[in-house]
């Protein structure tokens, strides 16, 4: 708050003899801006001084710098319209602290249990040869799953979630399992003729119908528009059953086949 003093000093000297002219020091821009430049003036008997004090305090301010206590030296924030003072070497101006980084806002952190209402799609499983196997031979399973992205709302925030397959675990029905990191290719993919092994085919040892199934594991991850960031655990997806037929092959030798003797051993 600007509050206006004013100072006379008498003069102990003889009569008047014309107007007293008081010199001062030269005033720097930054205390005239602020106010620090005196005034004088003179009836011939007193001079009355006057200035301006720019620094908070009460009445008493002059009281303490006369008493000898210690007075602040009055300072000039730095205004956005008004930057020169500080530019001056009096080192009675104060630059304002420079304003904090902004803070990215948080989220919560993310747990399987949040993501009940996404989740990944069935994955599709097949076989070969299509729905049927031979006892002791190899039938190959074929699994479908790749990553999928999912746009929503989670915990009052929009999200993207996404799930990465990351494991298969076959089911053949037969109480043996497997667990591969892909999903499998078909013979012709893989360049390799019918009945051979792969990483994820399956010999049975006798016949009957087994109910085969896969279930895929996935990574999950989440995206509130400040990057991915990855949730522990996995979240599984299972394929509906798929039947496959076992069958025994045996073989014997004929003097004719069976379009020549349809009622010949292993024909009809």
């Amino acid at each position: 708050m600007l509050k206006p003093f004013a100072l006379a000093l008498v003069l102990l000297a003889g009569p008047a003899q014309g107007p007293l002219v008081v010199g001062q020091a030269a005033c720097s821009e930054a205390q005239s801006v602020a106010g620090l430049c005196g005034r004088a003036t003179s009836s011939g008997e007193s001079v009355e001084v006057s200035a301006e004090e720019i620094y908070g305090g009460d009445s008493g301010s002059s009281n303490a710098e006369a008493s000898g206590e210690h007075v602040p030296v009055p300072t000039m924030p730095l205004e956005p319209t008004n930057p020169r003072p500080c530019d001056t070497p009096d080192g009675w101006c104060e630059r304002p602290e420079a304003p904090a980084e902004p803070v990215e806002a948080g989220f919560p952190d993310v747990t399987l249990a949040d993501l009940v209402s996404f989740r990944p799609a069935t994955p599709e499983l097949t076989g070969e040869p299509a729905g049927f196997g031979v006892v002791g031979m190899p039938a190959n399973f074929v699994a479908a799953a790749s990553e999928q992205v999912i746009p929503g709302v989670l915990l009052g925030y929009p999200v993207t979630v996404r799930f990465t397959p990351t494991a298969f675990v076959f089911s053949y029905g037969d109480g043996t399992s497997a667990r591969s990191p892909s999903g499998g290719v078909t013979w012709e993919r893989a360049g390799v003729g019918q009945f051979t092994p792969t990483d994820t085919s399956h010999a049975y040892r006798e016949r009957g119908t087994y109910l085969s199934g896969v279930t895929v594991e996935y990574a999950a991850s989440v995206d509130f528009g400040t990057g991915w960031r990855a949730v522990d655990g996995v979240v599984t997806a299972a394929s509906t059953a798929y039947p496959v037929e076992v069958v025994e092959v045996r073989t014997a030798l004929v003097d004719r086949t069976c379009d020549e003797d349809p009622a010949g051993p292993g024909c009809g």
